[in-house]
């Protein structure tokens, strides 16, 4: 269960492009046909799926605190999380080197349609945040650092495929000329952007902490009417006695 709130919370809840904007240049760029929105979305999530566990490797044995303890004691008091940019950066950019090779050997189409936005996927701040999400986060494991890879760049590719089948759709629509192109996308976006903070409630419980609350305020109130009533029959005893 732990795996599955993780995964929807960065697919829904955090997404990289409508929850903190991140990424906005190849997606606004790259979304005007849904086939490059689809390989773009799949480069960034298998990138998001590798570098985020290789960077929550890098931080738990290497960058934070005293991890180089493993290495010796004498280097339990070293700190290297100032490195952190530049070796989070340095996997990054070895991933896309490799994904950019694969995808000229295989579909030259995509990489030319692609263009110059499948290097920029080094410098892309949505890869770079999803491993400094990760750190900040503090999360566990190796494990849950995967899940929540994937479902941050699956909410990236889910992004990107909605904005560009809408844009493919709305390329024949009458639109205001002063919106059209990248103003009547925005405005797409931040309505699309309303619409996924209504998961912001999926994983929260529902009502339940709420009649746990009600639940004991009356506890308390029946304490305190009980109480009440004690007091009074005392009183009316003691009355008795004096009378």
């Amino acid at each position: 269960m732990e795996h599955i709130e993780l995964f929807f919370k960065s697919v829904f809840i955090d997404n990289m492009v409508f929850a903190t904007f991140l990424g906005m240049c190849s997606y606004l760029a790259v979304s005007k046909k849904v086939s490059t929105a689809i390989g773009l979305g799949a480069a960034v999530t298998f990138v998001l799926a590798i570098t985020v566990p290789l960077n929550w490797l890098l931080d738990q044995f290497i960058l934070q605190d005293g991890a180089l303890s493993w290495l010796h004691p004498s280097l339990i008091d070293y700190d290297l999380s100032f490195l952190s940019f530049i070796m989070f950066i340095a996997t990054i950019a070895t991933m896309v080197q490799l994904v950019e090779i694969i995808v000229e050997k295989f579909s030259p189409a995509l990489y030319n349609s692609l263009g110059i936005f499948l290097p920029l996927i080094a410098v892309n701040c949505a890869i770079l945040g999803g491993s400094l999400f990760m750190q900040s986060r503090e999360i566990a494991s190796i494990q849950l650092a995967t899940t929540y890879g994937i479902g941050s760049g699956f909410g990236f590719f889910l992004a990107i495929l909605a904005i560009a089948a809408i844009r493919e759709k709305i390329r024949y629509s009458s639109i205001p000329g002063p919106l059209r192109g990248l103003g009547i996308t925005f405005i797409i976006t931040g309505l699309m952007a309303i619409g996924f903070m209504s998961f912001g409630g999926m994983l929260t419980g529902g009502d339940e902490p709420v009649k746990e609350s009600v639940k004991l305020e009356n506890t308390i109130q029946d304490q305190n009417e009980t109480e009440i009533d004690e007091d009074e029959d005392l009183a009316y005893e003691n009355n008795n006695e004096i009378n």
